[in-house]
């Protein structure tokens, strides 16, 4: 094959800096409705960009959203008035450029040139001149602009006030450690089907497709992949030997287990069942007659696709778990309710989370659970288990929304272990809190019905 010509290499050049360009417009286009709390990074779609920059768009979109309050900060410096409310896609493509010069192996020659020329793409030229200066000046002020928004607890720790405060409140000696975890990725963990072999084997499929990994320490079916892949690389994915599903979430087939297993056909409700992890870990385990809603039905279809590519069968009903019209009038021996609630247990895994709740809806969160659990109780037969979770780590939705369901139902009983390998004792129930390297933040409270 001949060399290409110099006009050729031009135009490669060219269509390189025009995909960094890209990239970097779509990242700003992706994050402006998150910095103006109209919308989030679910279902954020990579597909804008071209292959090779999908995993720099991801990074820069999350990145971006994990550090957004030491970026702001520090835009607020460097911007000497700040842009317009309708031109917050500049100011999230500024913060774009702030998160690269700080936080990426990316040459700062292309973190400025790239990000300040993307204005362009997104019909803004006039500003390419203001971004290029506040990039070029953070990267000759870089030291003593970040040790100047560092003395404010919020910039340093990534997390809004009323963030650290709530968690101060309920972890005062590990709120710190949290807010740290919060602000590291979480590891990839995959739940390995016990129907196509256990996870010893699985490891071993990994390791020989040069994937190293390593056992969870509390669920025994998880897996850690030492490194994020693809799935589609992953050995018999595509056929159901594996699913990606953190430890913690695991752990709900395990406190259920004792309850159903010995019951072969076990009536079981999964209620707020999406995006179906849940739901699939008890069907690879048990033989039940299973039943899930969820009130979304994009997110019920995310169900039924997840059961397809394993090979397994539940009655999907959409439905609003704080009604009974869904229901046939059978009672359940056993309710799985994944609870709506903060996210604050999985920060590290959708840190948008951090800007787009407000303090108001953890009040909101925590009535809509209590209306759950009574509705869902009248369902379960006497002699039958209720297993509350919840990924969140604010005792208003856990400890203390199970003390409250307590006083208020006489038939109700404690059942949760207290003897576990994981976790901490909290209330009636087991937290665990998000771990770097290790499981992400969550709640358990298991419940039996006793006679009235």
């Amino acid at each position: 094959m001949s060399e290409p010509t110099g006009t050729q290499r031009r135009g490669q050049d060219n269509r390189g800096q025009d995909n960094g360009l890209a990239v970097r417009a779509a990242a700003a286009r992706a994050l402006a409705p998150v910095i103006t709390g109209k919308g989030s990074l679910t279902g954020l779609d990579d597909h804008q960009v071209v292959a090779r920059d999908r995993a720099l768009f991801k990074a820069l979109c999350y990145g971006t959203c994990r550090t957004l309050c030491r970026l702001e900060a520090l835009a607020g410096k460097l911007l000497e008035k700040p842009f317009k409310a309708r031109d917050a896609d500049l100011q999230a493509l500024l913060l774009v450029g702030i998160y690269q010069l700080l936080y990426l192996r990316i040459p700062p020659h292309a973190a400025v040139g790239e990000t300040a020329g993307a204005a362009r793409l997104l019909g803004k030229a006039w500003a390419t001149r203001v971004l290029n200066g506040c990039l070029r000046r953070l990267q000759r002020d870089a030291l003593a602009l970040q040790a100047e928004v560092d003395r404010d607890p919020a910039v340093a720790l990534l997390h809004p006030k009323w963030w650290l405060k709530a968690l101060r409140r309920a972890w005062p000696d590990d709120w710190r450690a949290i807010c740290e975890a919060n602000n590291i990725p979480g590891p990839m963990t995959l739940r390995v089907n016990r129907r196509h072999g256990d996870r010893e084997q699985y490891l071993e499929r990994l390791a020989g497709a040069g994937i190293p990994g390593r056992l969870c320490l509390h669920a025994p079916d998880g897996v850690t992949l030492d490194t994020p892949r693809d799935v589609e690389t992953l050995p018999g994915f595509a056929e159901g030997h594996a699913s990606v599903q953190d430890e913690a979430a695991q752990l709900a087939a395990v406190l259920l287990g004792p309850v159903i297993a010995p019951r072969p056909g076990a009536r079981v409700l999964d209620a707020c069942c999406a995006p179906g992890g849940k739901t699939a870990h008890l069907l690879e385990l048990f033989d039940i007659d299973l039943q899930a809603i969820d009130s979304d039905a994009a997110r019920l279809a995310r169900v039924e696709d997840a059961l397809e590519r394993l090979g397994l069968k539940a009655t999907l009903t959409q439905g609003d778990a704080t009604t009974q019209d869904w229901w046939d009038g059978t009672a359940f021996d056993a309710i799985l309710l994944d609870a709506p609630c903060s996210g604050s247990g999985v920060i590290r895994r959708h840190p948008d989370i951090k800007r787009l709740r407000r303090p108001s809806d953890i009040t909101a969160l925590a009535e809509l659970q209590a209306r759950l659990l009574d509705n869902l109780w009248a369902l379960l037969h006497t002699g039958g288990t209720l297993l509350y979770a919840t990924c969140s780590v604010l005792p208003e939705e856990n400890a203390d929304q199970i003390a409250a369901f307590l006083e208020r139902t006489s038939d109700a009983e404690v059942t949760t272990p207290r003897e576990l390998a994981w976790g901490r004792p909290s209330g009636a129930g087991r937290q665990l809190l998000p771990q770097p390297e290790h499981h992400d933040g969550f709640f358990y409270a298991r419940l039996r019905k006793r006679p009235a």
